[in-house]
């Protein structure tokens, strides 16, 4: 026991306390320490403070009763345990800790800032703490459930493709072994296609003309004529377009690696409609602040769907890349490799929901012979006819 202290006892043997002040405050408080001993060892400690920890005389004496009889750690005892629960903390790879180490290892997929919510809301407090190896099948479906209650099947497949990739991250590089059992992913049948019918691409051209907000405008006007993603569409610099040779530079698209589509003159009369001024801000679509560019133009894009009569769940931007692809699919005068070029598309895998406008167009088109002979059998068989009338 401290000499420099002065200790005061109880009614209760090995309880004495100690005067001193509130955390916080000035207000007296008292401080209980217990004695007593363990193994032939003689020990003293804190039991707790007054206030800060409810502590009386009574429940010190308590505490004091069951460390004699083994029922509860010491202080020292404590301490180790909670220092070897860290330490055995910083070697366990949770999913929590992979997901973690993965963001780290992926910084520039430009998808992580979406990822990282869907995790945070999804995955950290419902199983993040779990090593992969403690998961069992109950923890997926109750992942997947959850979302496909509120109708959201989508979230569902994309939390636990999330789930699955943060596993399979652990077990590329050796700090986990694979789990027992496969997660299943939900398929989704998300392979939408939105497009329009000329007339409602008429009227859409109608209230793009009419429409107060010609940035907007120009917006969903790029979006249409070239099939840039809404991104691209913000982020381009006049450095980024080439007149003279025809072609747009896409910084950093979603495929990954820099590239380059036409210029075509639909879309240079909307570059060419454009006010000019690189020295105050060196993109096409500015933003509020010099040096920044557009990030948004929702209620402009909603009224101009509004007025464009656009069919339901029709998205303004995305939807009008749809309409660019389908238009030149449909067209029969581009094959899908052109068209996965000028989409920019990473993967072949994605202009394939394409791939039935075209065949429809080829059909269309080989039906021309057919229609030809049709024709010309039709006229012989009438000249046949006329000369036997002539007999």
């Amino acid at each position: 026991m401290p000499k420099h202290q002065e200790y005061h006892k109880t009614k209760y043997p090995g309880v004495t306390y100690i005067n001193g002040q509130a955390v916080g405050s000035n207000k007296a408080e008292k401080i209980y320490y217990i004695t007593y001993r363990r193994d032939g060892k003689l020990i003293f400690e804190k039991a707790g403070r007054q206030f800060v920890d409810d502590m009386t005389p009574s429940r010190a004496a308590a505490m004091r009763g069951r460390r004699i009889e083994g029922k509860e750690p010491t202080n020292k005892e404590k301490r180790e345990q909670e220092k070897a629960a860290k330490e055995a903390e910083n070697v366990r790879w949770t999913i929590d800790k992979l997901w973690d180490s993965y963001c780290e290892n992926h910084a520039d997929n430009k998808s992580l800032n979406n990822e990282k919510i869907k995790y945070e809301k999804a995955i950290r407090r419902k199983v993040g703490k779990k090593e992969p190896s403690e998961l069992v099948p109950l923890d997926v479906d109750r992942l997947r459930l959850k979302w496909q209650k509120k109708g959201k099947k989508t979230m569902a497949a994309r939390v636990l493709e999330l789930l699955r990739r943060t596993i399979n991250y652990g077990v590329k590089r050796g700090l986990i072994s694979p789990i027992n059992f496969k997660i299943e992913i939900p398929r989704l049948n998300n392979q939408t296609t939105e497009d329009l019918s000329p007339e409602q691409l008429k009227k859409l051209i109608e209230v793009l003309d009419a429409d107060k907000d010609q940035t907007a405008a120009n917006v969903m006007r790029l979006a249409l004529f070239t099939g840039m993603r809404r991104g691209e569409i913000f982020k381009l610099k006049w450095d980024d377009i080439d007149f003279r040779r025809g072609f747009i530079t896409l910084q950093d698209p979603k495929g990954g690696q820099d590239a380059t589509i036409p210029l075509n003159e639909a879309a240079r009369a909307v570059f060419e409609s454009i006010d000019v001024d690189e020295d105050e801000n060196p993109y096409v679509f500015p933003g509020r602040f010099p040096g920044e560019h557009l990030t948004d133009c929702r209620d402009s894009f909603t009224r101009i769907a509004k007025a464009a009569e656009f069919p339901e769940g029709f998205r303004p931007l995305h939807g009008l890349r749809h309409v660019y692809g389908s238009m030149l699919a449909s067209s029969g005068k581009v094959d899908l490799y052109t068209l996965q070029k000028l989409m920019t598309h990473k993967s072949p895998l994605m202009t394939q929901r394409y791939a039935h406008l075209r065949d429809d167009a080829l059909k269309s088109a080989s039906q021309v012979a057919g229609d030809i002979v049709a024709e010309i059998t039709t006229d012989k068989d009438k000249k046949v006819a006329g000369i036997n009338d002539r007999d």
